[in-house]
């Protein structure tokens, strides 16, 4: 059974770091594209970040770039999401996803439409 399970979510303060981790079982997470998305309350679904299997290629949403970075550690078939400067604005539950869709091994892409199998999320509260 294909599973994706986050962890490394919960409490920091403004400027904090926090590692997301996305553990894989069930398939091998170096053949599939890989999305971190976020969802706060009220407020739809988006893409933060995406790890282009075939060559290793990343995306990052404006609101993230240079402080999120996205990782594969294929001997542990985990991806992490590496979080730094955290804002108050980054409070969501975040969510790892795999996607199979063979075009997602050329191109990259955060539309959650594209992605088959998710994890079960993890919250992110950055407050003071």
């Amino acid at each position: 059974q294909l599973q994706l399970v986050e962890s490394g979510g919960g409490l920091v303060q403004p400027g904090g770091s926090l590692r997301l981790s996305c553990a894989a079982s069930g398939f091998t997470l170096d053949y599939y594209a890989i999305g971190w998305f976020r969802q706060a309350p009220g407020k739809e679904r988006e893409g933060v970040s995406c790890l282009k299997s075939s060559d290793g290629d990343t995306y990052y949403a404006d609101s993230v770039k240079g402080r999120f970075t996205i990782s594969r550690d294929n001997a542990k078939n985990t991806v992490y999401l590496q979080m730094n400067s955290l804002k108050p604005e980054d409070t969501a539950v975040y969510y790892c996803a795999a996607s199979t869709d063979p075009q997602l091994l050329f191109r990259l892409s955060v539309s959650p439409g594209e992605y088959d199998y998710w994890g079960q999320g993890t919250q992110v509260t950055v407050s003071s």
